[in-house]
């Protein structure tokens, strides 16, 4: 081989290190974004598993209430049922949204349900209640933190899927855009309740 053969060589050993080289960092911000997701996944679980204990701690004093308990829980069903298909395919627009929606929905039922404690001081003085509702706002704040590190994980792989020459990798195995998970809810959701004691 002569030394025209040899640069060749050079040059095709060179660029293939650097295409694998690209290749491999945009895997590793994949697995980056998809575990951070986990962290929200196992937030989520920890508030779903929390929220019965809410509506029983409640029933009995809620007799009048019953719409209100019902939306809750038909939102709590709703919500875990889109976190599954969310956790399935971490950052796929699809799921996102539809986690993002089924998120505001539950939030704005427990908001309701929240408001409606106000009206029942034995209620709001039961202590089973009170460790729920301190559970379920320490869940929330973890659950917020967990969203915000999913996201810039998210923007990290984004950017990077996007800007030359990644991109040309990207596009040629298939690294798919992730999406943020966003909250849809309107701003009046948005509000947090608020709860006097």
């Amino acid at each position: 081989m002569g030394i025209g053969g040899w640069i060749i060589l050079a040059l095709l050993v060179a660029f293939a290190a650097w295409a694998i080289s690209i290749y491999n960092r945009l895997v590793a911000l994949r697995n980056r974004f998809k575990n951070a997701f986990a962290q929200i996944d196992v937030q989520l679980k920890r508030r779903y598993d929390l929220i019965p204990n809410l509506v029983e701690a409640a029933k009995g004093y809620l007799t009048h209430e019953r719409e209100t308990l019902e939306s809750v829980i038909a939102a709590r069903g709703a919500a875990v049922n889109a976190a599954q298909r969310a956790s399935a395919a971490p950052g796929e627009p699809a799921a996102m949204a539809g986690l993002a929606q089924a998120e505001g929905v539950l939030g704005g039922a427990l908001g309701r349900l929240l408001a409606v404690f106000e009206a029942y001081p034995d209620l709001k003085a039961n202590q089973n209640v009170l460790q729920v509702q301190e559970e379920l706002t320490s869940t929330e704040n973890k659950v917020a933190f967990a969203r915000q590190g999913f996201n810039d994980a998210v923007m990290v792989y984004n950017t990077r899927r996007e800007t030359f020459p990644d991109n040309v990798i990207a596009g040629m195995f298939s690294f798919t855009e992730a999406m943020l998970l966003k909250a849809t809810e309107s701003a009046e959701e948005r509000k947090a309740p608020k709860v006097k004691f």
